[in-house]
């Protein structure tokens, strides 16, 4: 159900609906698109990061509902889609950014954990497809982005459910791509590279192992989550009118790394 609703209306602007919108990287997309004059619709499963961002959006005088939901169910999305067009009446953008991993050994890994980051990442991204996908279909124009990662191919090392996922991610973006290409519905990835939140620091990345991601970064850095806007910008809009099934990397370089 939408937390809050602001009456606001602008006829002109552009609808985009945003999945794991409380998290590091899809909060700041949110808010950037938000001041850009899109409305947003925003679906998390946590309440005080989705609360967080939709607050945010609304001090600024922009316009947003937000859904408190899990992205493994599709009643969840099919019930944030009814109230996004009972309110705003078309879907013009979605970006499938919710997610999850564990630094767990093979090994040890167990089926609930494989199956909990195969939920979110890849069956959540099937949903969000398949459920905003119809209707933008039914609309004869859309344009659906899906989160890959520098681990879909060739994996990243640590992260083996994780891995598996993307690259899921990235063969059904590219089959959807093919699918729908002459419906009027683009279906891209966008591919970043290491982003890293405290969490992912706490658990993944180590002293030995940043200096092998920063060595094998051009720019020798991190990135930072406002430099995602522009490539999920340009692949919503008209200007990307002749893209699909692509995997747009903002990565400082790390996928044309070699020696």
């Amino acid at each position: 159900m939408p937390l809050k609703k602001n009456v606001k209306l602008c006829s002109q602007a552009k609808i985009v609906v945003i999945s794991g919108a409380g998290g590091f990287l899809m909060s700041e997309v949110s808010r950037c698109l938000a001041r850009q004059g899109w409305k947003v619709g925003l679906l998390d499963k946590g309440k005080s990061g989705l609360e967080k961002v939709y607050n945010n959006i609304i001090k600024d005088g922009n316009e947003a509902l937000a859904f408190q939901l899990d992205v493994t169910q599709k009643r969840d999305y099919q019930s944030a889609l009814k109230a996004i067009l009972n309110r705003w009446g078309k879907l013009d953008g979605v970006v499938l950014g919710a997610g999850t991993n564990a630094p767990t050994p093979f090994l040890k890994i167990t089926v609930k954990e494989w199956n909990r980051i195969l939920d979110v990442q890849l069956t959540g991204t099937m949903l969000g497809c398949q459920v905003f996908g119809e209707q933008m279909l039914r609309q004869g124009k859309g344009s659906i982005i899906t989160i890959s990662s520098a681990s879909s191919g060739p994996p990243l090392s640590k992260a083996f459910a994780y891995s598996v996922a993307k690259a899921g991610v990235k063969n059904l973006t590219q089959n959807l791509a093919r699918e729908w290409g002459d419906k009027g519905v683009r279906v891209n990835a966008l591919r970043p590279g290491f982003f890293p939140t405290e969490w992912s620091k706490k658990h993944f990345i180590d002293k030995a192992r940043e200096k092998a991601i920063l060595g094998h970064t051009p720019m020798k850095r991190y990135g930072k989550p406002s430099e995602l806007v522009g490539a999920v910008s340009w692949l919503l809009s008209d200007e990307a009118s002749f893209v699909t099934g692509a995997e747009i990397a903002v990565d400082g370089g790390f996928t044309c790394m070699t020696i």
